[in-house]
């Protein structure tokens, strides 16, 4: 029996073109969409195999592959390539991935990194002007100067090679016959394209696509992308096309070849792209092993520091509409931000105390600053154990992804939890063969000293941008027990540590923990979700002394529990448009 739960509603948006961390609590990377509308929804149960996916045709493209037998990982590639083509702004071929993956004949937990590169020709000046200034945020964007190596396709191939049952070229050709046909435009797509037609108009392929005849497409009209489908079709022998072929030199020249900002990518940086397997970074939370993307994510990371510091400071001792437990988890998420800012970072590039920053000697004693009533007046990076002495000033990074996540758990027991992007909505707005290329590199610091000392995710050659995507495994007794990702810039943390304690601490199903309000501080400002019951503990959190900010919040949470008997429940996120399938 197959039970699906569709998941739609309206738009919102405030956006700033200001530069600097602070600033970023006024932009969101895509519109976000008002809970107004939202069905509250039972979680989907399922028996064999669930897929948990941001659109419904690409959901139903993976769940297709789960029906005839496929594994996780095929359903994957379906999912991502439908993704591409009917949820375009979000991720794609010209984008990058984080992919955290279990092995249920190894019972091994793997994670994947597909992140986009920075060119080889890249300069620590990229982001600067003449006088050494950073750039307005979007005025680095627009354009080939902000596009980093796409490492999707790789990503995808790489995946499949190792885990794929089903052949490659097969799990291409739904997203092929779609481009071909064409697909309904959904009201989330048609939305973004008008409130963003004025950058896209500054490409000449993404206008021509996305404004026909000057007028930006609307919900329900037909669109058909043959450039996508021809791209696809040659991807079906496999990626060489894509790395070393025409497609590659499609992307160099447009990119390069920008009228107003060119970039510096060169085929060399494509024949020499490689996916890296990366050992999984773990915290411990309710006798529970977190686990997710290592550097250059900060996601797992600072979600594993958020929850260990609230579990430390006996959140639990609080109900989950309690001021003091938000007053916990707000401030715990401060001091992992700090952190986040001064040290995360390719550690490829870039010594890192991983170790360090979730030692269990070091939560304890960072733990210590929220037992207390009030909120903190101040908050530092902490002083983690290193390896070796190190010096790094804090970064100043606007991350503001454009991205998808989505959940997979295969009649194996195998499980993807996938979160993919291109950045910003739209990305870099400029349109190659049918898809969209990233903005990436503009998640790098513009600056790349602080006060004197070097910051971690500073620009370097072939260095790969600090992240917030955080994929998520939740292992309990060497079993995968939660299966979660969420896009929405560096509130991603957020959303996926809010989610795991509502489920996990406060026992919540999966759809219920999604739905629940967010309230998420990063950098002191406190944001709290319109039109939702968070909004009541307003007044309690200011008399705390936090600055509170009544805003709509743009998660995209897609999850599947599994029970102690197997069975697996999951939950969509009615803040978009994505859908939960399961037998």
């Amino acid at each position: 029996m197959i039970r699906t739960l569709l998941l739609t509603a309206a738009f919102s948006m405030t956006v700033s073109h200001a530069f600097a961390q602070q600033a970023a609590d006024a932009v969101s990377p895509e519109a976000a969409i008002s809970l107004k509308a939202k069905i509250s929804g039972e979680t989907v149960k399922a028996q064999k195999w669930m897929v948990a996916v941001a659109n419904p045709l690409a959901a139903e493209a993976a769940a297709n592959v789960l029906r005839e037998g496929g594994s996780a990982t095929d359903a994957a590639v379906a999912a991502q390539v439908m993704l591409g083509l009917v949820e375009p702004q979000s991720s794609g071929l010209g984008g990058g991935a984080f992919v955290v993956y279990y092995d249920a004949q190894t019972k091994e937990l793997i994670t994947l990194d597909g992140r986009e590169t920075a060119p080889l020709a890249a300069t620590p000046r990229l982001f600067q002007d003449e006088n050494g200034e950073p750039l307005r945020f979007f005025s680095a964007v627009v354009g080939g100067r902000s596009v980093g190596t796409p490492g999707t396709p790789a990503l995808l191939k790489h995946m499949h090679e190792k885990w794929g049952k089903r052949s490659w070229g097969e799990l291409l050709q739904p997203a092929i016959d779609t481009a071909m046909k064409g697909f309904k435009v959904s009201p989330r797509l048609a939305g973004l394209v008008k409130l963003d037609s004025a950058r896209l108009s500054t490409s000449t392929s993404a206008a021509a696509y996305f404004m026909p005849n000057g007028a930006p497409i609307k919900t329900g009209d037909v669109l058909v992308n043959q450039p996508y489908a021809k791209t696809l079709t040659s991807l079906q022998a496999g990626i060489n096309e894509f790395y070393s072929g025409e497609i590659a030199k499609n992307i160099v020249a447009t990119v390069n070849n920008h009228p107003s900002n060119p970039g510096v990518l060169s085929l060399q940086d494509f024949e020499s792209y490689t996916v890296k397997t990366r050992k999984p970074v773990c915290a411990p939370f309710l006798g529970r092993e977190v686990c997710g993307m290592g550097p250059p994510s900060s996601g797992a990371l600072t979600v594993g520091q958020i929850l260990s510091l609230s579990e430390n400071a006996e959140i639990g001792l609080h109900p989950p509409n309690h001021p003091n437990a938000w007053r916990i988890f707000g401030d715990a998420s401060r001091l992992a931000f700090a952190d986040r800012g001064r040290y995360m970072a390719d550690s490829d590039y870039v010594p890192m105390p991983t170790k360090g920053l979730l030692k269990p000697d070091y939560i304890k004693a960072r733990s210590k600053l929220l037992k207390t009533d009030k909120a903190l007046t101040q908050v530092a990076p902490g002083e983690p154990e290193w390896d070796h002495a190190f010096l790094q000033g804090d970064d100043e990074s606007l991350e503001l992804p454009s991205t998808s996540h989505f959940s997979i758990v295969d009649a194996a027991g195998n499980a993807v939890s996938m979160t993919t992007t291109i950045e910003n909505a739209f990305g870099s707005r400029l349109m190659v063969d049918g898809f969209l290329l990233n903005n990436e590199l503009t998640d790098f610091s513009f600056k790349t000293h602080n006060n004197g000392a070097p910051i971690a995710n500073r620009v370097e050659p072939g260095k790969r941008p600090r992240s917030s995507m955080s994929p998520t495994i939740v292992m309990k007794d060497g079993k995968p027990e939660l299966i979660i990702g969420s896009p929405g810039g560096s509130r991603i943390i957020g959303y996926v540590a809010k989610t795991i304690m509502a489920n996990q601490l406060w026992n919540m199903n999966i759809q219920a923990a999604i739905n629940m309000p967010h309230l998420v501080n990063r950098f002191g400002t406190y944001d709290v979700e319109a039109g939702t019951d968070a909004e009541k503990l307003v007044p309690a959190l200011e008399r705390m002394g936090f600055e509170v900010k009544v805003r709509s919040l743009n998660s995209g949470l897609h999850a599947i529990a599994i029970n102690a008997d197997g069975t697996l429940e999951g939950g969509a996120d009615p803040r978009r448009e994505g859908i939960v399938i399961g037998e």
